[in-house]
């Protein structure tokens, strides 16, 4: 999926894409918070992966998506991006008790 499909909201009528689904609760991850591959697809987290690796959108946060046990699924690149926003980790893992998006199962 293109970054200009997934920033563009369906048109009137049409049912919104699980993909477009998942981009957007992606998008709505505040900075300093994670969510978790089940928070941003219910059901269904290794769909969340398959969204985020196909993404093309430089602006897309993926970084903000960790796995529900807190650890990184692209390690210290994604740790040092999180780090700068103020997420606190504990050795490789976010600390979920504080760091979890509210409304996180």
């Amino acid at each position: 999926m293109s970054a200009e499909t997934a920033k563009t909201l369906p048109e009137e009528g049409f049912l919104r894409s699980r993909e477009f689904e998942v981009l957007e609760r992606v998008r709505e991850s505040p900075v300093g918070f994670v969510s978790t591959y089940g928070d941003v697809s219910p059901g269904a987290p290794r769909f969340a992966g398959t969204v985020l690796f196909q993404a093309d959108d430089p602006d897309l946060p993926w970084w903000r998506v960790v796995r529900a046990d807190g650890s990184l699924a692209k390690g210290d690149r994604q740790a040092a991006l999180l780090r700068a926003e103020g997420v606190p980790l504990r050795g490789k893992r976010v600390d979920m008790s504080s760091a979890r998006l509210p409304g996180g199962s």
